[in-house]
């Protein structure tokens, strides 16, 4: 389950001992996606694109203007561009 905790800026999913992060800037109206990690144990499961996406209907949502400097949401971005 993907859980978002704005107080720290992210959108995470796991555990203290395994915990993978979307984390953002949020500077209204932009949001800055910066990076997405998942740790080794959890890869393989499609863990990184649900906090992407999740993220992203959150920032469209909100009606947040999208930048980012992770290739991971930059990836997705790019896709649905080309659609």
């Amino acid at each position: 389950m993907i859980e978002h905790q704005p107080e720290q800026q992210r959108f995470s999913h796991g555990n203290q001992q395994a915990l993978a992060v979307l984390e953002y800037q949020l500077h209204p109206p932009k949001v800055h996606f910066t990076s997405t990690y998942v740790p080794d144990s959890m890869r393989g499961q499609g863990i990184a694109e649900k906090l992407v996406r999740t993220g992203l209907a959150w920032a469209r949502e909100q009606n947040y203007e999208i930048t980012t400097s992770c290739w991971y949401v930059d990836k997705f971005l790019a896709r649905e561009k080309s659609q």
